[in-house]
């Protein structure tokens, strides 16, 4: 596998040790570490670090109610979810996504493919399927788009991005990502809001197909 370039920012990855991300790009940032070496160490340099500054905080004075509904919470059953395992090119946090299933595609014209994996009020997850040398149409953000690339790769304004590579997008980018020439690209994107396309039909057919 070509070495990754691309890779999470030391906030987004601290947020994803102290729980802070919403799911949909907990799992793009749980599916890049766990391809990525690099991010990976520096999630749990993050996780050690937090251990370290909370070992060393002051307690904080817990009132009796308080007290007893945290114990009582202890004394509940726990239902551990069936951990799911990568399978292919789906890193296991994909996986568990898709409960244990392989993609159901949706085509939304060209040959470009999505099944959407989370859709709630603070953000949704979709894959994307993209045919070689085929065009996503060209928009831009009205917050963050998180894109890691699972097979292939794709080319924009900002480089070439290949597997395990991750394009952080903002409200100030404007690209139109192609798939490169080869094998077809398949990536897992997660937005806080809906795109802005540039052209009126994909406009027309972005409430259709929730992008």
């Amino acid at each position: 596998m070509t070495p990754i370039s691309h890779h999470m920012t030391d906030d987004i990855l601290a947020d994803y040790a102290d729980g802070r991300l919403a799911q949909a790009f907990a799992v793009v940032v749980a599916a890049h570490i766990s391809i990525c070496d690099e991010c990976r160490a520096r999630v749990e340099a993050a996780d050690t670090l937090g251990g370290v500054l909370l070992q060393d905080s002051d307690g904080v004075a817990m009132s009796a109610d308080r007290r007893d509904r945290m114990m009582a919470a202890l004394d509940q059953p726990v239902h551990d979810p069936i951990a799911i395992g990568p399978s292919g090119i789906f890193p296991g946090a994909v996986m568990q996504a898709l409960n244990g299933n392989p993609p159901r595609w949706r085509m939304l014209g060209g040959g470009i493919r999505q099944q959407i994996l989370i859709d709630d009020n603070k953000g949704s997850l979709r894959l994307l399927y993209i045919p070689p040398g085929r065009a996503v149409p060209e928009h831009g953000h009205q917050g963050i788009e998180m894109t890691l690339v699972l097979q292939g790769s794709f080319s924009d304004s900002a480089g070439r991005f290949g597997r395990g590579d991750v394009e952080l997008a903002h409200d100030d980018v404007n690209h139109q990502p192609i798939a490169d020439p080869g094998e077809a690209c398949i990536c897992l994107a997660a937005t806080d809001a809906p795109l802005r396309f540039n052209a009126l039909i994909p406009r027309l057919l972005q409430p259709l197909f929730r992008i």
